[in-house]
């Protein structure tokens, strides 16, 4: 049975619940599941966890999001993206690679971001995007987003190719349209290209007709990335026979049952994984004790073959 996750290659044109759907038809299976959707129109890496992949989503780090993007200067859309409805176009004619390159600056750091109306976010139990296309617009709390890096890759008006490394929960075509503001000119994300979404990276990663005809071939397997690789910024502990058995009857082990000189040293909860021979046993959490060695307690046991 195939654990772990598959890096797919988003194609623009469908959306990453299509593309769940697609890889449990392929790995006939129904424990499917992706993390960080990415919009209809924009591709690249989209991490689709299978079968016990679905247990270590929680589990995962993937603060940092990495993308490159085109932006259309001179239009400003209902969707802050090329797909939409235009709603007011301008002269750009004035922007040059040196201003656009200094408007950049502005938006590196901690910035506040308002959710565009056209996302998956939930007001008053809806999307967003479903009181959008009744023609409603509502009041939306602005986000804390960071934008790490914000580099300008090309200058070709009116489009303008740039690489961003921001936080999870940015939205570039917000970033687009506030940087079409700032201009004066107004902007839209023309393309979008997802590269890495913390540990998954666009070099790992296989289009949907790949994964199938792998899964014919019987190869699935080696296209999936072991959940033990996933959670690799966990500390990793590995068990004895003891402590493998202890954790299999769901109960969680002592020091004593780890292959660890001596208990890790903690001054608050930390996650760690536990092993056995560089297979995830079991995600668990380190707990300090006053005037004891902290505690290992179970949080999450995956299938030990």
């Amino acid at each position: 049975m195939i654990n772990g996750f598959v890096v797919i290659d988003k194609p623009a044109g469908i959306t990453s619940h299509d593309v769940v759907s697609r890889v449990r038809r392929i790995l006939g299976t129904r424990r499917v599941g992706h993390t960080g959707t990415l919009d209809p129109f924009a591709t690249g890496v989209l991490p689709v966890a299978v079968n016990e992949g679905t247990k270590a989503i929680p589990f995962l780090d993937e603060g940092l999001k990495r993308y490159e993007a085109v932006l259309r200067l001179g239009v400003t859309t209902d969707t802050l993206d090329t797909t939409g409805r235009v709603l007011r176009e301008a002269d750009f004619s004035s922007i040059t690679g040196e201003s656009l390159e200094a408007s950049l600056t502005r938006f590196t750091g901690v910035i506040s971001q308002i959710p565009p109306m056209y996302s998956a976010i939930k007001q008053g139990g809806q999307p967003l995007y479903r009181l959008a296309r009744q023609g409603r617009e509502v009041e939306r709390a602005p986000r804390q987003v960071e934008i790490r890096s914000l580099e300008m890759l090309s200058f070709a008006p009116p489009l303008v190719s740039m690489r961003v490394l921001c936080s999870r929960g940015t939205y570039v075509r917000t970033l687009a349209d506030d940087i079409g503001t700032l201009l004066g000119c107004g902007a839209a994300l023309q393309e979008l290209r997802r590269t890495a979404s913390g540990p998954f990276v666009i070099s790992e990663a296989v289009t949907i007709d790949q994964l199938d005809g792998a899964a014919r071939e019987g190869r699935a397997e080696a296209l999936c990335l072991a959940p033990w690789s996933a959670l690799a910024h966990l500390a990793d502990i590995p068990l004895t026979d003891a402590g493998l058995a202890k954790v299999r009857q769901g109960r969680s082990p002592e020091w004593g049952d780890t292959n660890v000189a001596q208990p890790c040293a903690c001054d608050a909860p930390m996650l760690v994984r536990l092993s056995r021979e560089k297979r995830l046993v079991a995600v668990a959490e380190i707990a300090p004790a006053s005037a004891a060695d902290p505690r290992i307690v179970l949080k999450r046991v995956f299938i030990c073959d």
